[in-house]
Order: structure tokens, then C-alpha cells, then sequence
């Protein structure tokens, strides 16, 4: 029952180009972020008016990918890319980092809020649920390519994956992670979309939570990284990073509910003139003829 894992990580060769299977799961990510944003910018209680959920996905992918880099680098990088800073470029070498990227994106929605003139914690309600699913593909991609694999098992789902010089069953912890960090935060932020929309930056801070205790869970089975090793001879570095996350999105949401509820605030329409009704400043809306739309 045991599995050998014989997955390839390339798909495809295209001439000298080799399309990969976490570049696919990446792909998919993104298109799946795009998918959800612009049909749930399409209802009546919408956070984010279509016609800038191009523009908020830009911002995304250019926030996770320079912060997921420059994060790996800080993180888990090494003095050497003090004195070799051009090997940052090299992404092949080394990866990404969730939290570099998560900091990233946080750049990336503030920015864009500034930009658009909108609310910071509206679009954190509107485009982290859609987040997960990338995250939960992300780690199915580091299944395919057989690495971040978990510690030995006795367990009759042990994978004894081929780089693994001592070729025993290990824990699948990529998948651990893909169900824990990916669909569970997913669909509970998704009910939390659905059932309260009078608190302001619930999604995110519930991210925080979620994810974070999803992944403190699963770095005790999973490997820490071979160049790092353990702190204090059980925590890995991603424990370490992990547990600030759960801690400020606990207390974020301590303050949510004790804060007075908030309406969600009137969206304008694709055509350029805000629905009836008041804006989150509680002024009627009147048409913006191209100008900014209000904060949301």
C-alpha cells in the first residue's frame, strides 16, 4: 500500500523550455484568484466594482512574487546572497516564502487602496478567501516535485519519495498542508463572506488565524529545512514565523467584535454612477464622472 512517488515535475518541452507542474499549479492559482474575484464583483453587495479586479490582480501577483522572493532570501536565504545579490534573480535556486509573500500582498492591497481609493480591510474581505485556493495548489505542486516532504510514518499513506537518500515512508505532508491551509481556510472563509459582512477586515484576520494554526500543525511532521535545522531542537523556522500570524489575527479579531458593526458600503455600478443609497461615510453617493470610486 505504500506509495513510491514517480510523479515528473516537468509536464511539457517546448524546444529548450520546460513547462513544470508547479508552474501549472501557480497558473491555476491565478486564474482561480481572477475567476473568483471578478464573479463575486458582480454581486449587488460587491467590495470591489469589476471594471478593478484587473488592476487589484496585478497588484497581487506582483506583490506575492517580489515578496515571496525577497521573503525567501530574509528567511531562509543565508548570508550569501549578501555577497552573491544577483542569485535574488535566480528563483529556480531556492523558491519562494509564504510569509515573504503574504507581506508582499499586504504591500500590494495597500498600495492599490491608495491607489483606487478604497478600504484596505474591504479588499482584504474581498480577495483573501480566493488566496487559499492558490495556497492549497501551491502545495499539491510540491507534492508533484517530491519536495517539503514530512517526517518517517508507519501509516499505510507513507510516500517514499525519490530524493529521499533513505528511501523509507514519509508523511505526505505537502497534502497535509494543501487540505489544512488550502480548502478548510477557503471554505471556512467563504461561510464567513456569506454570514458576516457587518465586520471590516474579518477575512483577513481570520486568514491569519486559520492558516497559521494549519501550519504550525503540520511543521511537526513536515522537515524543517536541511540547512537550518530546528531551533531550541524541536521548532522549526516556519513555526517560528507561523506563530506571530495566529497571535496578531487573534487579536484582530477580538477587536473586530468588540468594535460596533459596520454595513458593507454602497458599490458603484459598471457604468460609472454609484448605486442609491449612502456611501461608507454615510453621504449620498453621486456620480463620480470618472473620478475615484468611494472608499470600500
Amino acid at each position: 500500500m505504500i506509495y513510491h512517488h514517480d510523479l515528473h515535475p516537468i509536464l511539457f518541452h517546448l524546444g529548450p523550455l520546460a513547462g513544470t507542474w508547479y508552474g501549472l499549479m501557480y497558473a491555476m492559482g491565478f486564474l482561480a484568484f481572477y475567476w473568483g474575484a471578478l464573479h463575486t464583483s458582480r454581486a449587488p453587495d460587491a467590495l470591489v466594482v469589476e471594471k478593478d479586479v484587473g488592476s487589484l490582480f496585478t497588484y497581487g501577483i506582483l506583490g506575492l512574487l517580489i515578496g515571496g522572493r525577497l521573503g525567501y532570501v530574509l528567511f531562509y536565504g543565508g548570508s550569501e546572497y549578501l555577497f552573491e545579490p544577483w542569485r535574488i534573480l535566480q528563483t529556480w535556486k531556492g523558491g519562494m516564502s509564504f510569509h515573504g509573500g503574504l507581506l508582499g500582498v499586504t504591500a500590494a492591497i495597500f498600495l492599490f487602496a491608495r491607489r483606487y481609493d478604497y478600504s484596505p480591510l474591504r479588499i482584504g474581505d474581498f480577495g483573501i478567501p480566493w488566496i487559499a485556493i492558490g495556497i492549497g495548489l501551491g502545495r499539491v505542486g510540491n507534492f508533484i516535485n517530491g519536495e517539503l516532504y514530512g517526517k518517517p510514518t508507519d501509516g499505510t499513506w507513507g510516500v517514499i519519495f525519490p530524493s529521499d537518500t533513505l528511501a523509507v515512508p514519509r508523511h505526505p505532508s505537502q497534502l497535509y498542508e494543501a487540505v489544512l491551509e488550502g480548502l478548510v481556510v477557503f471554505l471556512v472563509l467563504q461561510w464567513l463572506r456569506i454570514k458576516v459582512k457587518d465586520r471590516p477586515g474579518i477575512q483577513p484576520a481570520a486568514f491569519l488565524v486559520l492558516y497559521g494554526f494549519g501550519r504550525f500543525l503540520v511543521e511537526f511532521v513536515r522537515l524543517p529545512d536541511a540547512h537550518i535545522g530546528y531551533t531550541m531542537g524541536w521548532i522549526t523556522r516556519g513555526q517560528m514565523l507561523t506563530v506571530p500570524m495566529i497571535l496578531a489575527g487573534a487579536i484582530w479579531l477580538y477587536f473586530i467584535f468588540r468594535a460596533e458593526p459596520q454595513p458593507p458600503p454602497v458599490v458603484q455600478q459598471q457604468g460609472g454612477g454609484p448605486l442609491p443609497g449612502k456611501s461608507e461615510s454615510g453621504k449620498s453617493g453621486k456620480a463620480s464622472g470618472g473620478k475615484k470610486n468611494k472608499k470600500r
